[in-house]
């Protein structure tokens, strides 16, 4: 009685465990594709996953609130290099946050490659991750992980976010972070100050050639015409042409008065030699001024051409001066500054990893995998089964 209880419990447990085994096989897809996945994400977000800290900054980028003149020497030069308004700094400073040479800077003044391989962090997060040499690259792989930056659509600020595994070091490289970049807007301050003093010293250069031209020119003029100022040399000839014929004037009207009196007289015809003599004095002395293709007038044009370009060189020169001037005013004075609306902190609580969406995203990401799979396996047997 006892030998036949015992068989039936063998044969219980034997029946249950092929019951088991059967149930087994038939969702080992599931357990491997969903089950286990899910169990590894647990086990390792809710007990080997480091905490990460991240120290959050905001920053604008902004200009002296002053009115430039329209003549100032930088105001071109702000849109060749870059400088045009806040908004394209702003994005020059984003674009660097982003870059190897920041990474480069900020490993000058600290320790970034300790930071990202502290033993805080868990052997699958810390740097360098198990696929990586940790070279330069990798690191700067890493980098670009651990901090991002975004503008603010609402605010205008531009955002930075640095994680670390200790609030200290978040804090310390988000500081960093913001100390190069100030640094960078001074260099491209000073780099646009430089260009501007340069440009207007190279205007003035060429404002003062102009001018020696411009004076050579005008004096190879005069000695070529023998002729030093034409309108005052033009007014001397009028004003003695003018005596002359006042003087012949007078001595017609004496030659009038003694002809009318003693037509015989003696000084009639010494009169009229001197009224002839000065005569053809006027006439010469008229075509000195006008009339001639070697007259004072004929001259003139040509003269004032040259002392025209003359004055507009000079005024050309006294411009490039003021230029120069102000470009060196101006470059004593800041054109754009970085301005940090909100200091970087450091964060009294850990924010990563999500440890249960984490989980979740595994959960779900596994079971529509499984999904899928299952639905292209039955459409495969009921091709098969219809072959």
């Amino acid at each position: 009685m006892e030998h036949d209880i015992e068989l039936q419990r063998q044969a219980e447990a034997t029946r249950k465990r092929d019951k088991l085994v059967s149930s087994v096989r038939r969702h080992r897809w599931f357990a491997l594709f969903v089950l286990l996945p899910s169990m590894l994400a647990t086990l390792y977000y809710g007990f080997i996953a480091a905490d990460i800290y991240v120290s959050e900054s905001r920053f604008v980028i902004k200009a002296p609130d002053r009115k430039q003149s329209s003549g100032s020497a930088l105001q071109g030069l702000l849109q060749s290099t870059g400088l045009g308004s806040g908004a394209e700094q702003a994005n020059e400073i984003t674009g660097y946050l982003r870059s190897r040479d920041a990474l480069s800077d900020l490993s000058k003044l600290m320790d970034v490659r300790g930071a990202f391989a502290s033993p805080e962090a868990d052997f699958l997060s810390r740097f360098p991750l198990p696929y990586q040499s940790g070279s330069f690259e990798d690191l700067y792989e890493y980098y670009g992980t651990m901090v991002t930056t975004e503008p603010d659509p609402e605010t205008g600020l531009t955002v930075l976010r640095v994680s670390a595994y200790t609030a200290d070091e978040a804090q310390a490289l988000n500081t960093g972070l913001l100390d190069q970049s100030e640094e960078l807007v001074n260099r491209l301050n000073l780099r646009v100050n430089s260009q501007a003093i340069e440009e207007a010293m190279a205007r003035v250069e060429d404002a003062q050639e102009r001018v020696r031209d411009a004076r050579i020119q005008l004096g190879a003029y005069r000695n070529a015409s023998e002729i030093l100022d034409p309108q005052q040399q033009g007014i001397g000839v009028l004003e003695v042409s003018n005596a002359l014929i006042t003087q012949e004037a007078a001595l017609r009207a004496q030659l009038a008065e003694i002809r009318q009196n003693a037509p015989n007289h003696p000084s009639i015809p010494a009169l009229r030699d001197r009224i002839a003599g000065i005569s053809q004095q006027v006439v010469e002395q008229t075509g000195r001024a006008v009339g001639t293709p070697d007259g004072i007038a004929a001259k003139i044009t040509e003269y004032e051409n040259l002392l025209v370009e003359q004055e507009f060189a000079e005024q050309a020169l006294a411009a490039a001066n003021a230029a120069l001037e102000q470009a060196r005013v101006e470059a004593k004075q800041q054109q754009y500054y970085l301005e940090r609306v909100v200091e970087p902190n450091q964060p009294d609580d850990a924010i990563k990893p999500a440890r249960l969406r984490s989980i979740l995203a595994v959960l779900l990401g596994s079971l529509c995998l499984y999904l899928v799979g299952w639905m292209l396996a039955v459409g495969i047997r009921e091709h098969a089964s219809e072959d």
